[in-house]
């Protein structure tokens, strides 16, 4: 609502007047929040063992991708999220190339339940990094001197669900517990 300054203010709950803040700082702080604070590269290693001759060889490598997703409490309502994607690159000669990412989020959590928590570290925070590890290893791989490589796009989200139910099949069979990553279980 604007007030006769053409200023827009907060309405109480009922809609009848300014919020005086008190309603509006108590929702805030039992509101659901997640945020991506910040991403970075924590450790890229690049190695190309056959160089120069490497270069000479005509028949394509064949390219092997694997990743991993980590999640860690880094502060009060923070949580690093890693991707660490390694990328083989060889043939019968030998391997072309090696590159090593890790690339981490800061995530910023605060009353998200167990289950979305976890959902999101592990499934959506991957996701939203993802772009950005793929570009560092195409540019990783270029710098190598060699043409730069895309990653496919990987569906975090049905990984995740998949890895999931193995886990609680896991526990149903007197495995361990799926540990919280919150500390609100």
């Amino acid at each position: 609502m604007a007030d006769q300054d053409g200023v827009l203010t907060d309405l109480d709950n009922s809609g009848n007047g300014p919020d005086n803040g008190e309603a509006k700082a108590k929702g805030a702080d039992t509101q659901p929040a997640i945020g991506l604070i910040t991403q970075y590269v924590k450790d890229l290693s690049v190695e190309n063992p056959n160089a120069p001759d490497v270069y000479q060889w005509a028949e394509a490598p064949q390219i092997d991708v694997q990743f991993n997703i980590g999640a860690e409490p880094a502060g009060t309502d923070v949580h690093e999220v890693t991707l660490k994607i390694t990328l083989t690159a060889a043939s019968q000669r030998g391997k072309a190339y090696i590159v090593d990412l890790a690339y981490c989020g800061l995530v910023g959590m605060r009353n998200v339940p167990e289950e979305q928590a976890h959902a999101f570290l592990y499934a959506e925070a991957p996701r939203l990094l993802f772009p950005f590890a793929r570009r560092v290893v195409a540019d990783a791989v270029r710098d190598a001197g060699f043409p730069p490589l895309m990653i496919d796009p990987i569906d975090f989200n049905g990984l995740y669900v998949q890895r999931l139910q193995a886990r609680r099949a896991e526990e149903a069979a007197g495995g361990d517990p799926i540990a919280p990553v919150t500390g609100n279980a």
